[in-house]
């Protein structure tokens, strides 16, 4: 239990629609469905961003790959200290999960390890209408042939 003198740390996900806003425009005509985008997350806390790119890694924020967020979700505060959260990382970067070659795009990817993180950090899970995009494109018209065709590659 904290008290009013230990540090708060905020904790923030960074959200990037990587269709750069084709999935809007080309979802309906392939998957029979409507989707806002094709979401990457990264968790923005200790003044980095911590996210999933072949391994675990970490930029400061704004400056990753994927450009400007489309859209920052303020997830409340930590009192979990960066030495105590660089350690957790540091056991995320060798477990077997989050390895490049476990990356699937429906089942492990860069939302489910942010969902991971703000447990840890938070005990909250990212929302649900990110998490649960791949069941929605799987359970669409054409969703289990768009899996057939790209497999489990990394998109990132």
């Amino acid at each position: 239990m904290s008290d009013d003198t230990d540090p708060q740390y905020n904790v923030k996900v960074h959200v990037y629609d990587l269709s750069q806003g084709l999935a809007r425009v080309y979802a309906p005509m392939l998957l029979g469905i409507n989707l806002d985008a094709i979401y990457h997350t990264g968790v923005v806390v200790y003044d980095k961003e911590h996210y999933i790119d072949q391994g675990v890694k970490e930029n400061y924020p704004g400056n990753t790959k994927y450009g400007t967020p489309i859209e920052v979700i303020d997830v409340g505060s930590t009192y979990i200290s960066p030495e105590i959260f660089q350690e957790y990382l540091d056991e995320l970067r060798v477990d077997e999960k989050y390895q490049a070659h476990k990356y699937d795009l429906f089942e492990n990817n860069c939302n489910h390890f942010t969902d991971h993180m703000l447990e840890f950090l938070v005990g909250k899970n990212l929302e649900s209408r990110i998490l649960d995009l791949p069941k929605q494109v799987l359970n669409s018209p054409n969703g289990l042939l768009l899996k057939q065709m790209i497999g489990s590659q990394p998109i990132a």
